[in-house]
């Protein structure tokens, strides 16, 4: 077996991999996955490991899964990264596997970041997995649906990971100070842990940095001395960004202002572009507010405007304000219903022809009666030829929707009686 982790050991190296774990008991983590009852644990066990793709966040044990898995297979293991590898690469590989294949030896090509890998270079891994010439396992960061092509995720398993809890990011913590011989006070193992938000590495990371200063006992004003504002783990373009969106515009419509203005906060720091949280707010005042109070689409439509004059950061008092109205209101998504119902029958129904007095030139149009030429500024008449309804809001509507309401269920009973 090809051990691609040979220089893991040495002291130059970052401490994540130095401290990269060999086995699956030291391995933390991803329970789902590598668990008493785990798949790829089974697999393990009878070296029986099918072409998958590991993605999710930074730091949660991907690499170092596949790391254990190269310590521990009899098939050779060719480790690639797509950030660095070029197409000569991927051809030494395939061509290596081939005459592994020959004398009956299986072959693991191991592609870290597949996500770099162009269109092309995906479509290079297809014939080889199609034919069995090697198996796969590829790690990724972004969501493989969007990143990977569609005949490359038909040929593997995807196993998605995810960020690590405190208490895995605390038996880690442990294991560094037994392998390192060294002391954490109780505050700072705390701080690390909740520096690292779910990412091992990051951790890791800020320990191998405060260790250069302090390098048996490590200590809270150690680690203040290093450290003046957590990062944010936000990334506008990895799916946890449209996680934290969603997670934003789920707590407004839940009617919980102070969620609502924790993922406003987290998008705000990390960078997020202003004027899309505002657009949000537009299409969510009129799908899940909508007529219980209109002013609710004037208030957030005002609020782009001011948000594009300001920028930040006095945009953030703006969408607080919006996110904190918007919150509280009550809540009707008629609209939004109605419109994807008359959506949906005209995609399913054939087209109902314009009534002849009600086109824009028609001898008919003498036949069209002006509804403002009646009492009540209505008269009976048919507008479409069908019988037809989309807009049904709900028994006991909520705030201004209750008298639009009666005034819809009013016309309605005037349709049905033809009394004007």
């Amino acid at each position: 077996m090809n051990n691609i982790f040979q220089d893991k050991r040495k002291d130059d190296s970052p401490l994540s991999n130095r401290l990269a774990p060999e086995t699956l008991e030291c391995f933390f983590g991803q329970e789902k996955i590598v668990g008493k009852n785990g798949i790829i644990r089974k697999l393990m066990e009878k070296d029986r490991i099918v072409s998958a793709i590991f993605f999710g966040p930074p730091g949660c044990g991907k690499t170092a899964l596949a790391r254990i898995i190269a310590l521990h297979t009899k098939r050779d293991f060719i480790r690639l990264n797509a950030v660095t590898a070029r197409i000569e690469d991927l051809r030494n590989a395939i061509t290596r596997a081939e005459k592994n294949q020959l004398v009956g030896i299986g072959t693991i090509v191991f592609i870290d970041e597949i996500h770099r890998f162009n269109k092309m270079q995906q479509d290079g891994l297809l014939p080889s997995l199609e034919d069995g010439t090697f198996t796969l396992i590829g790690t990724t960061t972004k969501n493989p649906y969007f990143s990977l092509i569609p005949p490359l995720r038909s040929r593997v398993l995807l196993f998605e990971f995810e960020r690590l809890c405190s208490e895995n990011l605390r038996n880690i913590l442990h294991q560094a100070q037994e392998t390192l011989g060294i002391e954490i006070d109780e505050d700072a193992s705390h701080y690390l842990v909740e520096f690292a938000n779910g990412d091992a590495r990051r951790m890791l990371n800020l320990l191998q940095t405060a260790l250069t200063v302090s390098e048996q006992r490590l200590t809270m004003e150690v680690i203040e001395n290093l450290i003046t504002k957590q990062t944010i783990l936000y990334d506008r373009e990895e799916s946890y960004h449209f996680d934290v969106i969603s997670a934003f515009i789920k707590s407004v419509r839940g009617s919980d202002p102070d969620a609502a203005l924790y993922w406003l906060a987290l998008m705000l720091e990390a960078g997020e572009d202003p004027l899309y949280i505002a657009r949000r707010l537009i299409v969510l005042a009129s799908e899940d507010i909508g007529l219980t109070n209109s002013l609710s689409l004037v208030l957030a439509e005002t609020a782009f405007d001011a948000v594009d004059r300001l920028g930040m950061p006095e945009a953030r008092i703006i969408l607080s304000h919006v996110t904190i109205y918007l919150s509280l209101q009550p809540k009707s998504n008629s609209s939004y219903t109605a419109i994807e119902k008359a959506l949906e029958y005209v995609k399913h129904h054939k087209t109902i022809d314009v009534p002849p007095y009600l086109r824009a030139s028609h001898p008919a149009n003498k036949f069209y009666k002006y509804p403002h030429d009646y009492p009540l500024h209505y008269v009976h008449q048919d507008y479409l030829g069908k019988t037809l309804r989309f807009y049904t809001p709900d028994e006991k509507p909520l705030g201004h929707e209750k008298d639009i309401k009666r005034r819809f269920d009013y016309l309605i009973q005037l349709r049905k009686t033809r009394k004007i």
